[in-house]
């Protein structure tokens, strides 16, 4: 299986659950590999406490300009509908952070002026920990997009972990990052919280997913700080509520020292049971 724990909005709780839901499974035997997609802002590795075992560049293809037989009949430009090509009368410049790597100025170049060639966004590691791996992706400072590295995560994940359990931990949001973390998932797993903000984001997360036309289910945390209108949503939506974790201070501590929740507080090690026991009845 591949679940997506997503949201409509940061802060939620994400990667407290994806951290802890994945040690909790791997301790019970499942096979499962976590994998952190927010690569603009990874930090479930601040949880997960492994020693490196794999470290790769990734790269997107970009065009580079080659001025030899160019002509400057600006297809390249018409073409690209990302506005990544300026083609002037003597020269054609490239924007790399606007480019999408679809291909069509170099494949529709008369000349073949417009090489695709790779170029460093970011990189992919991997952590071993005693019972699971743990795969990062990290978006170099200044990349503008995300999203053709949380491609290269996923990829990676599907050809080195097949057969296993695995969990995305996605951005925030619902923009072209969470979308590209959830459309080639089984589950997504959408958390909230119960405040007007955590319903209106909610809402924006569930019409996304059905665009995608994905199975959802709904973790209310920090349970007890709002109303209910969470609950009344999902009942009028028929959208399962997974489990509720109760606000807590204890916590938001353990949380603050990077630490692993389920094996401290034992009302946060029922939700998580809550959620593995889910997962077992939609395989």
């Amino acid at each position: 299986m591949k679940i997506t724990i997503a949201s409509g909005k940061g802060g939620t709780g994400k990667t407290t659950v994806s951290s802890n839901l994945t040690a909790y499974l791997a301790e019970h035997g499942k096979s499962v590999v976590l994998t952190d997609l927010d690569v603009e802002e990874p930090n479930s590795g601040l949880f997960i406490h492994g020693k490196i075992k794999y470290d790769q560049i990734a790269n997107k293809m970009v065009p580079h300009w080659d001025s030899t037989d160019c002509t400057y009949c600006g297809d390249c430009a018409n073409v690209c509908n990302f506005n990544a090509i300026v083609a002037l009368s003597d020269e054609i410049i490239i924007h790399p952070e606007l480019c999408h790597s679809c291909y069509a100025c170099s494949e529709l170049c008369p000349t073949n002026s417009l090489p695709m060639m790779p170029e460093r966004i970011g990189e992919i590691k991997v952590f071993e920990t005693e019972n699971f791996d743990f795969v990062e992706g990290r978006l170099d400072i200044g990349q503008e997009m995300a999203v053709p590295l949380i491609g290269q995560n996923i990829d990676y994940v599907d050809e080195n972990y097949d057969g296993y359990i695995k969990l995305l931990d996605a951005p925030p949001g619902t923009s072209c990052p969470v979308i590209e973390a959830s459309r080639e998932s089984d589950f997504v797993i959408l958390i909230t919280e119960p405040t007007p903000f955590g319903l209106n984001d909610l809402k924006l997360a569930v019409e996304t997913m059905k665009v995608l036309d994905k199975k959802i289910g709904v973790i209310i945390n920090r349970y007890g700080i709002g109303n209910n209108s969470i609950e009344e949503y999902c009942k009028d939506e028929n959208i399962p509520i997974i489990t509720k974790i109760n606000n807590d201070k204890a916590v938001a501590q353990c949380y603050s020292r990077g630490e692993l929740i389920y094996t401290q507080i034992e009302h946060f090690k029922n939700s998580i049971e809550e959620i593995a026991k889910f997962l077992e009845g939609i395989r």
